[in-house]
């Protein structure tokens, strides 16, 4: 399995399993039913919920309920969410930029837009597949895990270096690594504005946001404890109010989608980020995004050192920034 300390990754799938119990108050019945329960169960979309009442998976008080149009009623619902049914990856000859490669690991330049992983609606073309084909039969966990040697995850789409194990000790060794934060990460950002102060750190637990399932969220209670440590490289622009900014990130802790967020905190979000880059860049740096072809979140993992689980030597590994992140620093470096 991968590690808990998974970096920069989509969200878990909604539903993971199991039976979730609703209580609906006597002053909030009558509301539509699935409208009911989407807002009690904000990690289930209304369209899952709806799915499941067709398969008569949502009751009150033991009977199943016939349609989510119906007026919630108050009292307890039970609603029975079966478990994801586990991917099975093929091979896929897709090239691969190998960094390292020994026989218990490979660390990969990973281009963006390629998923870690298969989901629901992405089983074909992402890493796991093409590390079924490049490792064959030595890569570790084959037989029925989603992610086999996946022990981190960066989002689809952020860019940059990432590690995979070949075999079960090289896995729970690097597991271990990510779990102590005994890794070596630094990404670099390109950012709306520059963050003030220049440098610093940024420690806000993060959780899945209770108005959109998609997004994750500084919270004061609750959610995961995450750290970033930060430090404005360049800015770009008037100096008095910079127009954007690269920044490197270096983490503490690896939380899901923890860099993006922790910089929208501040109001430098990442440029094109389509989740969290609320508000608009100026006009000369959307079009400096528009002619460098940047049409996602400017994020890169730029540096990953750890020891080797199994031989113990200390390694380190750099990617230069992607075509689109490096044409829109020039295009920038001009404003």
């Amino acid at each position: 399995m991968a590690s808990e300390d998974d970096l920069e990754a989509d969200p878990a799938p909604e539903g993971a399993g199991g039976l979730l119990s609703v209580e609906i108050a006597a002053d909030q019945a009558g509301e539509r039913l699935d409208k009911a329960l989407a807002r009690r169960l904000p990690e289930l979309s209304r369209a899952r919920l709806q799915a499941l009442i067709a398969e008569r998976r949502v009751s009150f008080q033991g009977r199943p309920v016939t349609g989510g149009s119906g007026k919630a009623q108050a009292g307890t619902y039970a609603v029975d969410v079966p478990p994801p049914e586990p991917a099975e990856p093929q091979p896929e000859a897709i090239p691969l930029t190998v960094l390292y490669e020994d026989a218990d690991l490979i660390v990969l330049d990973k281009p963006p837009g390629m998923a870690m992983h298969p989901a629901p609606g992405s089983e074909a073309g992402t890493l796991v597949n093409a590390l079924l084909h490049h490792c064959g039969d030595s890569l570790s966990g084959i037989g029925g895990v989603a992610r086999p040697g996946i022990v981190h995850r960066i989002d689809k789409e952020t860019s940059g270096v990432v590690v995979a194990a070949k075999t079960d000790a090289a896995h729970q060794g690097l597991s271990a690594l990510f779990a102590a934060h005994d890794i070596e990460r630094v990404y670099v950002a390109f950012t709306r504005g520059a963050p003030y102060p220049t440098r610093g750190t940024i420690e806000g637990a993060i959780a899945r946001s209770t108005s959109d399932r998609k997004k994750m969220a500084m919270v004061k209670t609750g959610g995961r404890h995450a750290v970033t440590h930060y430090k404005t490289e360049r800015a770009f622009g008037p100096q008095e109010k910079p127009l954007a900014a690269r920044v490197a990130c270096r983490l503490e802790t690896g939380r899901t989608h923890q860099i993006r967020v922790h910089l929208a905190s501040k109001g430098t979000p990442c440029l094109g980020d389509p989740v969290y880059g609320s508000g608009s860049p100026a006009p000369a740096v959307r079009a400096a995004i528009a002619e460098a072809g940047l049409a996602r979140q400017a994020l890169h993992a730029a540096v990953l050192g750890f020891r080797h689980p199994v031989t113990g030597e200390v390694l380190r590994f750099e990617s230069p920034l992607p075509p689109d992140m490096a044409k829109l620093e020039d295009l920038l470096s001009a404003l």
